[in-house]
């Protein structure tokens, strides 16, 4: 199973197939939108005719008269409407400079001083209860006000979310956009708290539209088709989805799940097309083999880690025969360390059976033994040189899950996810996934990550405090030949 995986190449994951802001999920806003603008204009008619203006300058007319709030609920839902309206007309160029004029609406700085003034003469503790009140309005920009008027709009969340997707880009590009989106997820981290959201099992018998966008969300596993698709939802499989009350048909990140028995070694094989569907009944191993995160624009709001522990209570309650919940995950960021690791010590990283073993089977060379040997292997017909790499990279590997580090954080986006969860570094697997993709990730190297309910907390409390990575006996004797 991997990290929390998003629509993009990013804190955890790899990303899934991403539509973008005008897919068919929000392809009727503008017509729906219209609806409640228009009528509302026609009952209100407060939203100013854009005749003769700048494109800037009717945008700036319409975000300041949403800020106004003038003629009530009805006619404040006709501005958020047809603001959105415009927003979705854009080309990308045009929603760039959208966005960075809505970022200019930020605090009254004017205002924020008078309010510290007020709370600095405040002279009983009822007036300073006020001024505080009164400071923390005017802490909050104009942006957010604007913001929160589309969560009274029909799929009005799912257009925030996917404002943000588009704002992550901005922000990593422009330091203007920075503001805005963290004002944005601040919104959404309080609307989607893991409390609101609603735990579904996703089955074969499930609406088409959710089952499609199951194929076009998922991050870690590619499902090739409709068959692909029911092979993982037959009777030895599980799916299991958070959903949110404002977007009941937009999964938000969703878990695979295979019953087996035995820990699984080989992701070809737990997916294998031709493999018939195993009794669940006699399953004593649950194996968490994808996770993905399907909304871009809730990247960094966590609630991977509540997902998990969720359903491992679902399938402890239906399959009592259940004692092992384990992952099978993949280790996207091996081979990119290794190379560096490489890069900067060479040969050195080989102890010296490893490097006559590599040096008799490429003699001739351009670059330092274990680079060449690393680039010729996936090429190789009998898989020699691949069997002597072996021993190296399985060791090397467990030397990364253990001790790599980004700051104090595992190096690894997929350790850092399930470690964080509270789960132990089981066991490593050789030829794990066998894909052009397994190769140029990990050299076809996969983890098992086990989860032991009564370990959990304390595996969770050891690496977000001291940092300390939780791991089997085996895997850190593999480390520790490094």
């Amino acid at each position: 199973m991997s990290d929390i995986k998003t629509r993009e190449p990013a804190a955890d994951a790899v990303p899934a197939t991403q539509a973008g802001l005008l897919d068919r999920t929000l392809g009727n806003l503008r017509s729906v939108w219209r609806d409640i603008a228009g009528s509302a204009i026609t009952v209100v008619g407060t939203i100013r005719s854009a005749t003769g203006r700048t494109e800037e300058e009717r945008w700036r007319s319409q975000i300041r008269d949403c800020l106004e709030g003038k003629g009530g609920e009805v006619s404040a839902r006709a501005r958020a409407a047809d603001l959105g309206r415009t927003y979705l007309a854009l080309e990308p160029e045009g929603r760039r400079s959208f966005l960075r004029l809505l970022a200019e609406f930020d605090v009254d700085r004017a205002a924020v001083d008078r309010a510290i003034d007020i709370f600095h003469r405040a002279a009983d503790p009822v007036a300073r209860g006020e001024a505080e009140r009164t400071l923390r309005r005017a802490l909050e920009p104009g942006r957010m006000q604007l913001l929160t008027q589309f969560n009274t709009l029909p799929e009005g969340v799912k257009f925030l979310v996917e404002m943000r997707a588009e704002l992550l880009e901005l922000a990593r590009q422009d330091r203007h956009y920075v503001a805005l989106e963290a004002d944005l997820k601040d919104l959404l981290r309080g609307w989607f708290d893991v409390g609101f959201l609603e735990l579904r099992r996703i089955t074969w018998d499930s609406p088409a539209s959710l089952l499609e966008k199951l194929i076009r969300y998922e991050a870690v596993h590619a499902i090739r088709g409709w068959q692909d698709l029911k092979d993982r939802l037959d009777s030895d499989r599980r799916c299991f989805g958070f959903f949110h009350p404002r977007m009941p048909d937009e999964p938000l990140i969703f878990v695979e799940v295979a019953l087996v028995q035995g820990m699984s070694d080989s992701v070809q094989a737990l997916l294998d097309p031709d493999a018939p569907a195993s009794d669940p009944q006699e399953a004593d191993t649950a194996i968490f083999y994808s996770i993905s995160n399907a909304q871009k624009g809730l990247a960094g709001i966590s609630f991977g880690n509540f997902l998990i522990k969720r359903v491992v209570d679902l399938l402890k309650g239906e399959f009592g025969n259940l004692k092992q919940f384990a992952t099978l995950s993949p280790i996207p960021g091996f081979r990119r360390w290794l190379e560096a690791e490489v890069a900067q010590k060479g040969d050195q990283l080989l102890a010296p059976p490893e490097f006559q073993q590599l040096h008799e089977l490429v003699p001739d060379r351009e670059q330092p033994l274990l680079a060449e040997a690393l680039a010729r292997a996936r090429g190789e017909v009998e898989g020699v040189l691949e069997a002597a790499l072996q021993p190296v990279l399985m060791r090397l590997a467990a030397s990364y899950l253990l001790s790599a580090r980004n700051g104090r954080r595992a190096a690894d986006p997929v350790a850092h996810f399930h470690l964080t969860n509270g789960a132990r570094v089981e066991r490593l697997n050789w030829a794990a996934d066998t894909s052009p993709k397994g190769w140029k990730e990990s050299f076809g190297l996969m983890v098992n990550y086990a989860y032991r309910l009564s370990n959990i907390d304390a595996n969770h409390e050891a690496y977000r405090g001291d940092g300390k990575v939780v791991a089997s006996t085996a895997m850190k004797s593999l480390a520790k030949s490094s």
